[in-house]
């Protein structure tokens, strides 16, 4: 909200004025309200392995965080491009391999992924689009800059929290969007379906979309009914879908319906457990074989999660050079790869300066915070990681910036990140936000829902 010389930052000079002349006991009451208004529509985030509770309200802050239109139209090109990168490698990995044959990304990095699925060589998707749904993380350090912290392909979430911020903040403020131009982003849901369709094996503006979910304890079921009732579609487990003649069809109250498009949000391992676990049942029996007939599409396609890897993190520049012949416009965090000797010697050296993280880790689990961390902890993770380099990446400790928060003692400044979602179909769209995630405990870089985070409305002022 502010500069480093105090100043309010211009975007920020109407909500200033209207924050300074606002109770500091208004703003605890409606957050007090946000969170009864959550609970009562059952928005929770489930944490595995929680024994004070399965379900809990993800914290929400009722101050936003505010992207003027100049820099957000910077930060859209930058995503159109990464992400465009990221589904032609998709594309080439699983037939050419143009990539690994001119030796920009190392063969056994990709081909011994565990991400990697054979099954996936040589089948063709629908305008090789692969990661339909894409969810990049941002930070922004140093200068002002933004970096892309990590890319999210297999089932990226978190959007039905960007969509209910909203409604919240318009629910509890309404006089601010009468103040300010904030772009809107409840038509999400539409856009969704929108771009779904148009991957559709026939291309059918009426084809048939489902939500696949594993079903009610996961994580993110809330997000996944969310979804599906905003789309005006069915959601479904995969006891609900079965294969015939080399289709997929849905089990309703009228017979068999054929089913197009299967927005998944169920890891690939799940998906058929005639192809990969044999012990599933929460997908659906011989997908696998329509989808490769090219029967019915998968959002996102199987196979996705090798180019969200935080091994293969590094080559996004290569990528965008190699296939668009173009400069990235959006920056990657320094990485060092702790296969190379070079690099694990280094970081093994400058552990309590760095943040290390499981090239498959996932909601800030399995990570060290070398700045925050005690000398055990570093120990510990010095064994760790001498006993598996490969398993690990090594980043430095970005000065990330943060925004005014609402916490317990007042108004004051905590770590953020962003998440915009970006749709590929038959172009490349998204909505003017994302979601701001906010590390609430002081000090902390640690923003994931799972890792006591909170959530922000993101606004982007369109004048």
């Amino acid at each position: 909200m502010t500069g480093r010389d105090g100043m309010i930052r211009p975007h920020y000079q109407d909500y200033a004025q209207w924050l300074h002349h606002t109770p500091g006991e208004r703003m605890a009451r409606k957050r007090q309200e946000a969170d009864a208004l959550f609970r009562r529509s059952g928005i929770t985030f489930a944490v595995y392995g929680d024994e004070a509770g399965a379900e809990r309200l993800i914290p929400f802050d009722v101050i936003p965080r505010i992207i003027p239109l100049e820099e957000w139209q910077k930060l859209a090109t930058g995503l159109r491009q990464r992400v465009k990168a990221l589904n032609t490698f998709l594309h080439d990995i699983y037939h050419e391999q143009a990539i690994l044959k001119a030796g920009l990304v190392p063969a056994r990095q990709v081909l011994g992924n565990t991400q990697y699925r054979e099954e996936m060589r040589g089948v063709n998707v629908p305008n090789d689009i692969y990661a339909h749904i894409a969810g990049v993380d941002l930070v922004r350090a140093g200068a002002g800059e933004f970096y892309v912290l990590e890319d999210n392909l297999r089932v990226p979430s978190g959007v039905s929290y960007m969509i209910e911020n909203r409604k919240m903040m318009m629910r509890l403020f309404p006089e601010l969007f009468v103040r300010h131009r904030v772009a809107p982003l409840e038509h999400y849901p539409d856009l969704l379906l929108d771009t779904l369709r148009t991957v559709a094996p026939k291309h059918s503006p009426d084809a048939t979309v489902v939500v696949l979910t594993p079903g009610s304890f996961n994580s993110a079921y809330f997000e996944h009914a969310f979804l599906a009732q905003q789309m005006g579609v069915e959601l479904v487990e995969g006891q609900d879908l079965f294969v015939s003649n080399q289709h997929i069809f849905m089990r309703t109250t009228q017979g068999p319906q054929r089913v197009d498009v299967i927005y998944r949000r169920v890891d690939d391992d799940f998906l058929d457990p005639l192809a990969f676990r044999p012990d599933s049942v929460l997908g659906v029996p011989g997908l696998l074989s329509v989808y490769r007939a090219g029967n019915v599409t998968l959002a996102n396609a199987i196979g996705t999660g090798v180019a969200d890897d935080k091994s293969i993190y590094p080559y996004v520049p290569d990528m965008i050079h190699f296939y668009l012949g173009e400069e990235p416009l959006l920056n990657n965090v320094p990485t060092y790869l702790l296969r190379k000797p070079d690099d694990l010697a280094y970081t093994l050296e400058h552990l309590a300066e760095l943040v290390v993280k499981e090239v498959h880790g996932a909601g800030g689990y399995g990570m060290l915070i070398g700045p925050a961390a005690t000398k055990a902890e570093i120990a510990a993770f010095r064994t760790r990681i001498r006993a598996a380099p490969e398993k690990y990446i090594a980043q430095p400790t970005l000065a990330l910036s943060a925004c005014p928060t609402f916490v317990e003692s007042g108004i004051a400044p905590r770590h953020i990140d962003l998440r915009p979602f970006v749709l590929s179909g038959d172009t490349i769209r998204f909505v003017a936000g994302g979601l701001t995630r906010v590390a609430l405990k002081e000090g902390s870089l640690v923003v994931n829902s799972s890792q006591g985070g909170g959530t922000k409305d993101t606004w982007v002022l369109e004048g």
